[in-house]
């Protein structure tokens, strides 16, 4: 994701391919948006496969058959995969945490606002991971913990009998 004139993201090619991928985004500043845009995604992703697995508990499905159900579908994305793996594990020590998760969507919501757009979704997500921060202590816990709030708040519906594998 990189932002920039043509001529500086082809004088620069060479450098981003040993680095991986590059594909330019549009002006300087757009590698940013799209760095916010993707973060967006992952928050609010993030909390409609924990909701979608607390749907499959209450209903009497088994959330794991549900998660490999929709696997190849339409549904299916790394969110699902890796994110849905550790929830039906209940393992939320960190890989991307919380606390960061909530900084990058505030500065999404912040762009959005300097844009003149709303983004009510990644609004919704972002209060959800400061009351999983704030009110549960969970800011150091991987960002598949959205699973606990939304626990928390559906009143005792729950994804699977393990215990809960938080960080030290």
């Amino acid at each position: 994701m990189v932002g920039g004139s043509e001529t500086d993201f082809e004088e620069a090619r060479p450098l981003f391919a040993a680095m991986g991928s590059a594909v330019r985004v549009g002006p300087s500043g757009a590698g940013q948006i799209a760095k916010l845009a993707n973060q967006a995604i992952v928050g609010v992703t993030i909390g409609v496969v924990a909701e979608a697995l607390l749907l499959a508990a209450a209903g009497g499905a088994d959330p794991a058959a549900v998660r490999e159900a929709i696997r190849g579908g339409f549904a299916g994305s790394r969110i699902l995969e890796e994110h849905g793996r550790r929830m039906l594990e209940r393992d939320f020590r960190p890989g991307g945490k919380v606390a960061t998760q909530i900084k990058d969507l505030e500065t999404a919501l912040a762009a959005a606002a300097e844009g003149g757009v709303r983004l009510p979704l990644t609004q919704d997500a972002r209060d959800r991971f400061v009351f999983l921060r704030d009110a549960m202590g969970g800011g150091g816990y991987d960002h598949s913990a959205l699973l606990l709030q939304l626990e928390e708040a559906g009143q005792g519906a729950r994804v699977g009998d393990a215990p809960d594998k938080l960080p030290a």
